[in-house]
């Protein structure tokens, strides 16, 4: 088994996070959205001019797993401050290293992160039951429900909000 080290996302690794980010979404949601769909929104949410700002965004961290080869994950999330609320939008491990212990390497760095934050939360697809698994055994609650307006052609997409206390 390959060992993945966490390190901050640096600016060389947007074109890898962007491959990395259009791979896993195909995987997960080409079933859900299709194909095409995918393809328009990883074209626009995962290019390397909408991953840059998030490079030197305050209260946030944008992080990788390196194995000095590859990139076999990522993970972005941003805390407010005045309500010690991390908000996790993004966190995506190839399927080709799946199961290998990244995402609880990148989960367990993004709640070191943030020592004052007292929730963390993130939105998940309802349909993606893998994600849905991964965040339960990992502490995460259901916390609500949101609906997601996508531009892609007024599609309206529903989310479920899970959320861990952090202590």
């Amino acid at each position: 088994m390959t060992r993945f080290f966490v390190r901050t996302a640096a600016a060389r690794d947007l074109p890898a996070i962007s491959a990395l980010l259009a791979e896993t979404w195909h995987a997960t949601y080409d079933g859900i959205y299709g194909r095409e769909r995918v393809d328009e929104i990883t074209a626009s949410w995962h290019s390397i001019s909408a991953l840059s700002p998030r490079l030197t965004r305050p209260n946030s961290e944008f992080i990788v797993a390196d194995d000095g080869a590859l990139l076999g994950g990522m993970a972005y999330a941003a805390m407010d401050r005045a309500k010690k609320l991390i908000s996790l939008h993004q966190l995506y491990v190839l399927p080709s290293c799946q199961g290998q212990g990244i995402g609880r390497m990148l989960l367990e760095e993004i709640e070191a992160a943030f020592p004052e934050g007292e929730r963390l939360r993130l939105e998940v697809e309802a349909e993606n039951q893998q994600a849905i698994g991964f965040y339960e055994s990992a502490g995460f609650e259901p916390a609500g429900t949101n609906t997601q307006h996508s531009s892609f052609s007024g599609l309206t997409v529903p989310a479920l909000i899970y959320e861990k206390r952090l202590d």
